[in-house]
C-alpha cells in the first residue's frame, strides 16, 4: 500500500510541476487578457497542460485509492491537483494554494452566463435562445407568447431578411418585455461568408444538376471561362478556389454530396464526386458548400457583416461571429466594435469549422481580451466539417475547454428539430436535448411548434439537471492541448 501511495505522489507531483512550468511559459499570453479574465486564462492553461497527458491508468489508481480522479475538475484544475497532493500527505504552503476552487469556478461561470444572457426564471436549466422567423416581424402576439413561455434571448439571423424587418422583430421583443415584465436579450447573428451553390454550364435541368459517383465536374468562381463545360457548380464566395489543393474534400448540401479536388486552379477547379448520399443525385442551387481540408485565406468578417455592425451596436445586447477561424479574426471584430460609436457588444464565437476547433484555445484567449464573451457550438456546419461520427466527441471537448476558461456555451442547431417541424419528437433527439443541460444556453431553430418545443425542452432539462451536474470522464491526451502547448 505504501508503494502505491508513493507512486501516486510521484505521478501527481509530476503533473503539478508540469502545470506550474506550462503556466510560466504561457505567462505572456495570460498577461494580455482582460484583468477580469486572468484567473480564467490561467486555469485554461493549466487544463491544457493536464489534458496533454494520458491519465487513464492514473485515474483508475486514484479512484481505487478513494481519491479524486481529476475528472470534472475543468473549472479549478490547479486547486484539484493541490488537494489530491494534500490528501497524499504532501505539504503545500498556504500562500501557494490556488484560490480558484470548485466554488469559485462555478460562481464565475454563472456570473458570466447571467451577464451575457440575462436573468432567468428557472435557475437549474440553461437559458433558452429562440431563432426568429420572418413572420414574427408582424406578429407581436407570437413574440409575447415566446417571452411568456421562457425565451431568454431572441436571435436575429442577419443571413435572412433586412434591417427593416429586424427592427420590427426587436421592437416586438422590447414591447413584450415591457408588457410581461420578463427580460429578454437581443442576439444579432452576423451572416458570415455565404458559401452557396450556383448551377452553371449546360448540365442543368429544371434548376438542378445530376451528379453521379466518380463523375467529374467543375467548381468555378465569377470570371472563370466555363462556356465549353457541361457541368459547372459556381461558388458565391470569391477567393476560395485558389486555396484548393489536390485531394481536398469539398462537401455540398450538408454533406449529401462529397467531391475531391483533382486539378486545382485560380478561378476553376476540377472535382470528382466521391460519394452521393442524397435520395436523388441532383444538386440544387443555394445549397451550402464546406471545405473541411482547405485552409481558406478569405476573411471571415465580410463587408456585409461590417455594414451590419452599427445596427447591432444600436439595437442588440450581444453579437454572434459566424465561421470564425482564427484569433486574428476575433481581434478584427473586437477592434471594429471598440472603434464604433455604439456599445462594445459582447461577442459569441460560433465554432462551426474544423479550423476553429483546432484553434479553440487561441480563440478563447483572444476572446478573453474582453471581460465577457461566449461560445456557440454550431453543430450543423460543424458536423459536416468534422464528420458526423466525430460530433459527439468534439462537442464534448469544446464544452470541457470552455468550462476550463469559464466561458458560457450555447448548444445550437437541430435541438428537437423534428418536434419543431412536424409536431412529434424522435427518441434520439430527446436524448440529444437532455445532453444540452451541460451548456449554459440552448438555441432553438425556427419552426411551427415552437411553444411546444420550449415546454418539452424545459421539462427534459429540468429532469436531466436534477440527476447530474457533471459526469466522470477518463482523460486520454487531447490533440488540441498538445498542439497548443507546442507554441510555448
Amino acid at each position: 500500500m505504501k508503494d502505491s501511495l508513493d507512486n501516486l505522489r510521484a505521478a501527481i507531483g509530476h503533473i503539478y510541476r508540469k502545470l506550474q512550468t506550462t503556466h510560466k511559459r504561457a505567462a505572456a499570453a495570460v498577461t494580455r487578457v482582460h484583468p477580469q479574465q486572468r484567473r480564467s486564462a490561467s486555469n485554461l492553461v493549466h487544463y491544457l497542460a493536464l489534458r496533454s497527458e494520458d491519465l487513464r491508468d492514473l485515474q483508475d489508481d486514484l479512484h481505487n485509492a478513494g481519491l479524486s480522479s481529476l475528472a470534472s475538475s475543468e473549472s479549478h484544475v490547479l486547486r484539484q491537483v493541490q488537494a489530491v497532493l494534500q490528501r497524499l500527505g504532501v505539504d503545500i504552503p498556504k500562500k501557494e494554494m490556488s484560490a480558484a476552487d470548485f466554488t469559485a469556478g462555478t460562481r464565475l461561470l454563472h456570473q458570466r452566463a447571467t451577464t451575457l444572457f440575462g436573468p432567468k426564471l428557472h435557475p437549474n436549466i440553461p437559458h433558452l435562445m429562440v431563432t426568429f422567423d420572418s413572420k414574427l416581424a408582424d406578429d407581436y402576439g407570437g413574440v409575447k407568447s415566446l417571452v411568456k413561455a421562457g425565451m431568454n434571448i431572441a436571435r436575429i439571423n442577419c443571413a435572412h431578411d433586412n434591417p427593416g424587418q429586424w427592427s420590427k422583430m426587436i421592437a416586438n421583443v422590447r414591447k413584450a418585455v415591457r408588457a410581461t415584465g420578463q427580460p429578454c436579450k437581443i442576439y444579432v447573428d452576423l451572416a458570415g461568408p455565404k458559401i452557396r451553390t450556383v448551377l452553371l454550364g449546360k448540365g442543368r435541368k429544371k434548376g438542378r444538376m445530376k451528379l453521379l459517383e466518380q463523375e467529374r465536374f467543375f467548381l468555378a468562381e465569377s470570371g472563370a471561362d466555363y462556356s465549353k463545360q457541361e457541368k459547372v457548380v459556381g461558388c458565391t464566395l470569391p477567393g476560395v478556389v485558389k486555396d484548393l489543393r489536390p485531394g481536398d474534400r469539398v462537401l455540398f448540401d450538408d454533406g449529401l454530396f462529397e467531391a475531391v479536388v483533382e486539378t486545382p486552379g485560380t478561378l476553376m477547379a476540377v472535382l470528382r464526386v466521391s460519394r452521393v448520399s442524397a435520395a436523388k443525385p441532383r444538386l440544387k442551387p443555394e445549397k451550402g458548400i464546406n471545405f473541411p481540408d482547405t485552409e481558406l485565406t478569405v476573411r471571415c468578417l465580410t463587408d456585409f457583416d461590417k455594414s451590419v455592425l452599427p445596427f447591432a451596436q444600436e439595437h442588440a445586447d450581444l453579437v454572434g461571429f459566424s465561421f470564425v477561424r482564427s484569433a486574428a479574426d476575433v481581434a478584427e471584430l473586437q477592434e471594429l466594435l471598440r472603434q464604433g460609436n455604439g456599445k462594445n457588444l459582447p461577442i459569441v464565437l460560433k465554432i462551426e469549422t474544423y479550423e476553429a476547433v483546432q484553434n479553440l484555445p487561441a480563440l478563447l484567449l483572444q476572446g478573453m481580451e474582453e471581460p465577457v464573451f461566449g461560445v456557440m457550438i454550431a453543430r450543423g456546419d460543424l458536423a459536416v466539417e468534422i464528420g458526423f461520427e466525430r460530433l459527439s466527441e468534439i462537442q464534448g471537448e469544446i464544452l470541457w475547454l470552455c468550462e476550463a476558461a469559464h466561458v458560457p456555451v450555447i448548444w445550437a442547431t437541430q435541438v428537437l428539430e423534428t418536434l419543431n417541424k412536424r409536431g412529434i419528437a424522435t427518441r434520439s433527439e430527446v436524448t440529444d436535448a437532455a445532453y444540452a443541460v451541460h451548456a449554459e444556453c440552448v438555441m432553438l431553430n425556427k419552426g411551427n411548434y415552437m411553444l411546444t418545443v420550449m415546454a418539452t425542452l424545459q421539462d427534459i432539462l429540468q429532469r436531466s439537471g436534477g440527476h447530474r451536474a457533471k459526469k466522470r470522464y477518463i482523460f486520454r491526451p487531447l490533440k488540441i492541448a498538445e498542439r497548443f502547448l507546442k507554441n510555448f
